[in-house]
């Protein structure tokens, strides 16, 4: 599994094992760190500071922007109706589909074994739950699960719920 010399590198970018990813084509950002049996089709970009987790494959048309998290198997999609073959048998080549964009907003995480349907923009520091499949934009800071995904929170009120839960803790300790 190669780094091709058609990959852009910026700055100091991590790739834990060389010969175990297949990079071509893509551009990755300054600080990103990729785990092992990963593949960045051409046409891929990954922002600044992200990481992207083994046995993931992003595909050609997908943006992942700044300091994004890319969890364990993760798979993107960029066609809605895939086929190897023409309706007359031929093989399909890249004049037979049509390439769907993908955009993930910075700061995102996306969970272990998601699947992101093509066409889709998941919103600034979104996150997706382990094992959803999102067919569908989601908006900045939701949360979303299941399959196909749907909201189930907001990262932000999850975060100070969370900050409460820690701070009551230690006043229960203190106070105990």
């Amino acid at each position: 599994m190669p780094i091709s010399d058609s990959v852009k590198l910026h700055g100091k970018v991590t790739i834990f094992h060389p010969t175990l990813v297949n990079l071509y084509g893509c551009e990755v950002g300054d600080g990103s760190r990729i785990g092992a049996f990963v593949e960045i089709q051409k046409g891929a970009f990954i922002g600044e500071r992200c990481k992207i987790s083994s046995h993931t494959f992003v595909c050609e048309g997908v943006t992942i922007e700044d300091e994004c998290f890319i969890g364990h198997g993760v798979m993107f999609t960029n066609d809605r109706f895939p086929r190897a073959t023409n309706p007359d048998g031929s093989p399909q080549s890249d004049a037979d589909w049509t390439l769907e964009l993908t955009r993930v907003k910075r700061q995102c995480s996306i969970g272990s074994n998601a699947t992101i349907v093509c066409g889709i923009t998941i919103g600034e520091g979104a996150l997706i739950a382990a094992g959803a499949v999102v067919t569908k934009d989601v908006p900045d800071f939701a949360v979303v699960a299941g399959c196909p995904a749907k909201v189930v929170g907001d990262v932000r009120t999850m975060a100070a719920a969370k900050k409460t839960q820690a701070l009551n803790g230690v006043v229960e300790e203190v106070l105990g």
